[in-house]
């Protein structure tokens, strides 16, 4: 037989050493190309996150210039500017300062980095506001390329990639822009145009967190003009990426490819605006992406020794501590198989395997308490089987007499006796044709008001019976033929031996998910030293040495408590001269459907 210990040896050598061992030959060979594969996936991921940043940015950009749309104040003024042609300038701030002031503001708050806001409604300009307090000359603006282009998109955002601000005298910084058309709300109807300018800075900002001294960016636009360059691209090394490279780029949506640039060989890699159709292009040396790759394979292979003589360390730990006990203990638990219960499972290891060990030590004695209780059950069972059998002939034989009796008692017109002698019948009946253990509990009550009725019949007047059942439990189940015994010790060992009107009760409720019944008779009671015995006797396990007077209140607490547990069963509480109650506890099981 092989043990454990030599198979995780072999194991080890084959998932480890030998892997290890071609892994450094594999190494020397591939390091390089894994280092370019590695830097092209994290340069892939830079690239979409800047994009991706890129585009929330333009977006911010348009749902600022959205607010134009939903101001209805500023709408307002638009109509009336329209419809008044006083060309006077100061005529806005007088009419309109307010609500253009608030407009500015909140443009302000939603895009970073303005430059300058503009509105052109109709001919004229209804506003113009720069950050940067620059002269602007806005003669035959409706002339120029960017506002027809700007009116042919039909209410939609219009993006201008990097250039020299439309309208502004002697501009040396440039700007990106966007520009839309201001419908009035509900209508098509054209109001006014505005014109945001965006500083570069907030660009900057997006890429300096992904820019060092060897990656660098290029942002151009779907015709290839340069919309943003990388602050360490200068005019030379733009010139040096050359229109060819730029034109691959423009072919594709998404890809890399390598290149010369400026006579170095480069890895280039770009994506494209969804939002913007701006291409993103990032492109380094290639010398500089694989540089660490020797140092990587030398400590690759510092790694796949060091493994190797930590796996034979493992190895040594593993049979010591975990293989031999493991061993151990499969021979403990074949021998427990085998039917012999006196192995040792003593340990003094406070680990898992401590637990372990414990744990089936547990399991085996408790497997031998089974065995033997399931034994002497078994032999109980084949007992109760034979009388079972037994029983069956007397209560049918009894149930056919009874019937034979009652005709001739109504034949001879003794109806009161042939009554009472049907009743009886059909609770034999009910007793041989009932072959479940669980019954509802009004299936029980029906079978107890049938005896009740047979005892008032011999009793006449001398006691009454009620119930008071709590909605919803007659169809919970109990177990069949709990209530009978009880009643009938109620009645023969209380109400009979009392004088006076006697009261029987039963009740049922739920508490504490578990069916509770009561049994309360207003009988003789019971002598404290004979309440005591019995119960003391209902706590001890089962026996068959009870008197007979208390046979069927054992027989119920019993059964009870070896269908549904210890938890469950009967409880007593009598006082002489005042009756006795009995109450069942049994489990709030999910009700029977009929």
């Amino acid at each position: 037989m092989k043990h454990v210990n030599h198979q995780i040896f072999v194991l080890m050598i084959c998932i480890i050493t030998l892997p290890l061992t071609v892994m450094s030959g594999i190494l020397y060979f591939f390091s390089l190309q894994t280092v370019k594969n590695e830097y092209q996936n994290s340069a892939n991921l830079i690239l979409n996150n800047l994009s991706f940043n890129i585009d929330q940015y333009l977006q911010s950009i348009e749902t600022g210039t959205l607010t134009a749309q939903l101001d209805s104040q500023l709408q307002g003024s638009l109509v009336h500017w329209s419809n008044n042609q006083n060309p006077d300038p100061s005529d806005i701030s007088i009419k309109y300062g307010g609500v253009i002031e608030q407009f500015i503001s909140r443009i302000e708050l939603t895009i970073k980095n303005v430059d300058s806001v503009q509105v052109f409604a109709g001919n004229r300009v209804f506003y113009s506001a720069d950050f940067n307090q620059t002269d602007y000359n806005a003669e035959h603006f409706y002339e120029q390329d960017w506002y027809k282009q700007t009116l042919q998109s039909k209410g939609k955002a219009v993006l201008f990639g990097t250039h020299a601000p439309f309208q502004r005298i002697d501009s040396q910084e440039s700007v990106i822009s966007i520009a839309r058309v201001i419908n009035k709300t509900g209508t098509r109807e054209n109001l006014a145009v505005i014109l945001v300018d965006i500083r570069l800075d907030s660009l900057r900002e997006i890429l300096s967190l992904s820019e060092n001294t060897n990656r660098k960016f290029i942002i151009v636009d779907d015709k290839g003009n340069t919309v943003y360059s990388s602050a360490l691209v200068g005019e030379e090394e733009l010139a040096d990426l050359g229109q060819a490279v730029i034109s691959n780029a423009l072919l594709k949506d998404t890809g890399n490819f390598y290149a010369s640039i400026a006579e170095t060989p480069s890895y280039l890699n770009f994506v494209t605006s969804a939002y913007s159709g701006w291409k993103v292009i990032q492109y380094i040396d290639e010398q500089d992406m694989t540089k660490d790759a020797t140092l990587f394979r030398k400590i690759l292979l510092g790694v796949a020794l060091s493994s190797l003589a930590t796996a034979l360390l493992f190895l040594f730990l593993l049979s010591a501590r975990v293989t031999k006990p493991i061993i151990s203990l499969s021979k403990q638990v074949r021998a427990v198989g085998l039917g012999k219960f006196d192995v040792d499972l003593s340990t003094d290891r406070q680990d898992e395997f401590g637990v372990l060990y414990k744990g089936i030590r547990k399991m085996v004695e408790d497997l031998q308490d089974h065995i033997e209780r399931s034994s002497m059950t078994m032999a109980q069972q084949k007992v109760a089987q034979y009388g079972a059998l037994k029983s069956q002939i007397n209560p049918h034989f009894l149930a056919n007499t009874l019937e034979s009796i009652q005709m001739k008692a109504i034949l001879a017109g003794q109806r009161d006796i042939g009554e009472m002698i049907g009743l009886l019948g059909r609770l034999f009946r009910i007793h041989i044709q009932t072959g479940k253990d669980i019954v509802t509990l009004r299936e029980e009550l029906e079978h107890t008001r049938l005896y009740v009725k047979v005892q008032q019949m011999r009793f006449g007047d001398r006691f009454t019976y009620s119930e008071t059942i709590e909605p919803g439990t007659e169809a919970l189940p109990v177990l069949h033929f709990t209530l009978q015994p009880i009643v009938e010790n109620a009645i023969v060992h209380g109400l009979e031996r009392m004088s006076g009107q006697g009261k029987l009760e039963i009740s049922a409720y739920v508490a504490d998910q578990a069916l509770c019944i009561e049994i309360k008779d207003n009988g003789a009671g019971m002598e404290e030293q004979q309440f005591a015995a019995l119960r003391q006797r209902l706590r001890e396990a089962a026996t068959d040495t009870l008197d007979s007077e208390h046979i069927g209140v054992q027989n119920v607490h019993d059964r009870i408590r070896y269908y549904y547990g210890d938890s469950y069963g009967l409880s007593i509480d009598s006082q002489v001269g005042e009756g006795t109650k009995v109450i069942l506890r049994l489990p709030a099981s999910k009700a029977i459907q009929q």
